[in-house]
């Protein structure tokens, strides 16, 4: 039988699953935009819930998220919460293993005055403002809110079997049906793995799901033990999607990982950290990228280690001087502390200065311990609150507290403040273990971007490893030199799927060709592209302009009327005159004024200020109720018999109204964005292409050159002067589509000269209508032999049959840029934009005759 998650993708397909829109319940309501992996998870529970096929779990529904660690899981069932009100659920039990991450949670789903609260201002759900309430009982439950229990699966253990009064009881959970959400959830299967679930947590949960048959069990965890056979027996038809920490750091949605080891002694180890955070503080100032970055100290095993830690911290801050730091300079052999000494020398900020800022951001008021429950506990909000401005804390002193549930992004380095190991025969040890655990956690992004239209929450510097950025991206784990140790620690974080071993990689160098750099493109020539930019609404005059289309609601008015038949009888009797069904037309400009304004005054989407963003020609309510470019010009047909239509009340206008409403406002939803590509601009091509390097999987398909590739597609590059970078480190699909050109290149250099195709490495962007980004593959530049002074600039991606249909957004803006050919004049040269569908080399025939046709247009 195959996992759940693998199940659905047999049913239905990517491609399937990737084109449920995501409901406006979900996408209107939550503050943060979201990632394609949370939009897929909620596509996926949308298909379970709502759809039947071979293999669906049966009711009660219980399902569980393996999904990594710092990618968004409380989103997730915020997003999930939203849906289940929107089904009918109103009653939810949150429950995790500590009381740390209880009190986080609580923050996120309850307080809107912390930067991590998942909601926006107001949750409008079907025209209504809905509210999250916390609850002790679901006793104070009511049917219009979302009403939220959090506890600790210990204490529900012992409420549910040690029943007091106010505490929730089994039988809470029979008479309503409740979604039940765990987090951490890989605890509740401690029976499972001892063969007995009587009197165990898990016991206690799975006999509360079946209390009820619409009951709901959703959990949540990063580490499921897919090793574990009585765990796998337990869960491979409930795990709904699995994105593990592999695939997060694939999708650079993490920082990557460096192991820093030395053979300094521990002060030495952490000037050397305290240097490289330095280095990124002031490197994050002068890009104006927000950044206080933090540093974990970690002890081994008991908090007195970590006391101790701490005070010798604190007298080595005291004592730091310009000599201590020039030691460091003259000493270290890692490259990146190298790199930082160069930097500051070019800022002139001097070895006394470097001393001076590090005592400034490490004075003790700005240290903190999360040793025990009791110290992680009282200082929950700077813990959880690391990456905000007002927040001072620059250095964590911990042992073991914060390997679980600690949610923060700006951790750049952790200082291993001890030299023994307890691996054995090569394996790592519990102790490796825990810390690969934590590095795992230190891991999550930390977002920015330099430009608008950067996506700020992935990595960006992978294919340019010289970039100075690219510190910004990494965590640095820093220890004593113990070979054996760091092959043990290595072995247990690539377990993990957080950290690529070094030996794995190799580094690619890409060098424009001296041909290319000596060409009239390379020194006058332009490439053009765009930018993401806010939605301007300016233009929007009416429904129209916004791509309403509905002009008429059709409304069906309640009725009394019924009949009885008789199954023993054919025949019925007649229907009568009043019985039938007509319909009345009733323009909006004939209801009165102050029905339509009370519609309008409860839904907080018809809100002035709200209408105002969509609209920002609207002058007033007035105008919007009576314009002929909005409401005024729409109409309700009313359907019900002949007497129903002659005595509709305010209540009618109203119910049909707010129907009215709600579909108008789902299509301006669906037809408005917050971004948009911009008009195309030009950038000087030798700003933009240039030497660099990238680095890639020595056993991938991208290490391998052009002419290493297998035999069919093998070319020579470096004796094709049309090809403008040295050698093509692409995949199998752009390798394919090289190999093309290479052997059309003769016939088409009879009809234009000056031809250059670049493979884009990540620096030109281009964005589609709704301001989602595109980084095609190819750009080929080339002239006509009878027009020097029209330059073709053609946008090309190669794209594996796999993801064709994935992808096919992006297919559709080749498409959509083919067909318009813009034309931009630059003094006397003219250059042509122009693109071409995806190329696959199961369709290469079809693929020659567009690319040579986009030349006739």
């Amino acid at each position: 039988m195959a996992f759940l998650y693998d199940t659905l993708l047999q049913e239905f397909g990517k491609r399937a699953i990737s084109q449920i829109s995501i409901p406006t319940q979900i996408s209107d309501n939550l503050k943060f935009s979201q990632r394609p992996y949370q939009q897929e998870a909620f596509q996926r529970f949308i298909l379970c819930h709502s759809e039947s096929f071979v293999g669906k779990p049966n009711k009660p529904l219980h399902l569980l998220y393996n999904m990594a660690t710092g990618s968004g899981k409380t989103l997730v069932m915020a997003g999930l919460m939203l849906q289940l009100y929107e089904k009918g659920y109103r009653n939810f039990l949150f429950f995790v293993n500590s009381n740390n991450i209880i009190q986080k949670t609580k923050d996120n789903f309850l307080n809107p005055q912390t930067s991590k609260y998942l909601f926006n201002d107001k949750v409008v759900i079907n025209g209504k403002e809905v509210f999250l309430k916390q609850i002790d009982n679901f006793d104070e439950a009511d049917h219009e809110n979302i009403n939220i229990k959090f506890t600790t699966i210990q204490q529900l253990h012992i409420d549910l079997n040690n029943t007091k009064e106010n505490s929730v009881t089994y039988e809470d959970f029979a008479d309503k049906k409740i979604v039940m959400i765990a987090d951490e959830a890989h605890h509740l299967s401690s029976g499972t793995k001892a063969g007995n679930l009587f009197g165990s947590w898990e016991e206690t949960v799975l006999k509360i799901l079946h209390q009820n048959f619409d009951n709901i069990l959703l959990e949540f965890t990063a580490t499921l033990d897919y090793e574990s056979r009585e765990i796998i027996n337990k869960y491979k038809d409930k795990v709904i999607y699995k994105y593990d920490l592999s695939q997060f750091r694939t999708d650079k949605f993490s920082k990557e990982i460096n192991l820093v080891r030395s053979l300094y002694d521990e002060k030495e180890r952490i000037i050397q950290a305290l240097i490289l955070n330095l280095y990124r503080q002031e490197l994050a100032t002068i890009n104006n990228i927000n950044l206080k970055p933090v540093i974990l100290f970690k002890a081994k095993k008991t908090i007195k280690e970590s006391e101790q830690n701490k005070e010798n911290f604190h007298k080595l801050i005291d004592d730091l001087s310009e000599l201590m730091i020039e030691k460091i300079k003259k000493t270290s052999t890692v490259p990146i502390v190298q790199k930082a000494f160069q930097f500051f020398e070019t800022k002139n900020i001097s070895l006394d200065e470097i001393a001076k800022r590090i005592h400034t951001n490490f004075r003790e008021e700005n240290c903190l311990s999360a040793n025990n429950d009791s110290e992680a506990e009282k200082n929950q909000i700077l813990l959880n609150t690391l990456e905000d401005e007002n927040n001072p804390i620059r250095a964590v002193f911990a042992v073991q507290k914060l390997n679980e549930g600690w949610d923060v992004l700006n951790l750049f380095d952790i200082v291993r403040l001890y030299e023994d190991r307890d691996g054995k025969d090569g394996n790592p040890g519990k102790t490796t273990l825990s810390e690969a655990q934590l590095i795992g956690r230190g891991a999550r992004y930390y977002p920015f971007a330099l430009e608008e239209g950067e996506d700020k929450f992935v990595r960006k510097y992978d294919d340019d490893i010289s970039n100075d950025l690219k510190i910004l991206e990494e965590l640095y784990y820093h220890t004593k030199e113990d070979s054996r140790y760091i092959s043990e620690l290595k072995k247990a974080l690539v377990e993990t799927g957080i950290y690529e071993d070094d030996v794995n990689l190799e580094t690619k160098k890409l060098t424009l060709k001296p041909i290319f750099k000596n060409s009239e493109l390379y020194k006058k020539g332009y490439v053009f592209s765009n930018k993401k930019l806010p939605k301007n609404f300016d233009k929007v005059k009416s429904f129209v302009d916004l791509g309403v289309t509905k002009t008429n609601y059709r409304h069906q008015l309640s009725s009394g009327s019924g009949r009885v038949s008789s199954v023993f009888f054919e025949s019925e009797s007649p229907v009568t005159s009043d019985e039938v069904m007509k319909s009345k037309e009733v323009k909006l400009v004939s209801i009165q004024k102050h029905v339509i304004r009370y519609a309008l005054s409860h839904n907080p989407f018809y809100y002035f200020n709200n209408l105002s963003h969509y609209f920002p020609n609207l002058r007033s309510l007035s105008d919007f109720i009576e314009g002929k470019e909005y409401l005024g010009n729409l109409e309700i047909t009313f359907i019900g018999s002949y007497n129903r239509l002659q005595e509709i009340s305010h209540f009618d206008y109203l119910q049909a109204l707010n129907g009215l409403l709600q579909s108008i406002e789902v299509e301006i939803k669906n037809n408005s964005t917050d971004y948009e590509g911009s008009e195309y601009y030009a950038q000087p091509i030798r700003q933009v292409f240039r030497d660099k390097e990238i680095r890639v999987n020595k056993y991938s398909e991208r290490a391998k050159s052009q002419s290493e590739t297998s035999d069919k597609f093998r070319v020579n590059l470096d004796k094709e002067d049309w090809f403008s970078f040295n050698d093509n480190f692409g995949t199998i699909e752009e390798k394919a589509f090289v190999s093309l050109f290479s052997r059309r290149f003769e016939g088409f250099s009879h009809k234009f000269e000056n031809i250059h195709l670049i493979r884009n490495e990540r620096e030109i962007k281009i964005f589609d209508q709704y301001g989602r980004a595109f980084e095609p593959d190819f750009l080929l530049f080339c002239s006509e032999r009878a027009n020097k002074q029209l330059t073709f600039q053609v946008f090309i991606e190669p794209k594996g049959a796999h993801l064709i249909g994935y992808d096919k957004w992006k297919e559709d803006f080749l498409k959509i840029i083919g067909n318009e050919q813009k034309s931009i004049k630059i003094y006397t040269d003219t250059y042509k934009i122009t693109a071409v569908p995806f190329y696959n080399y199961g369709n290469e025939n079809e693929f020659k005759k567009v690319l040579e046709s986009t030349f006739e247009k």
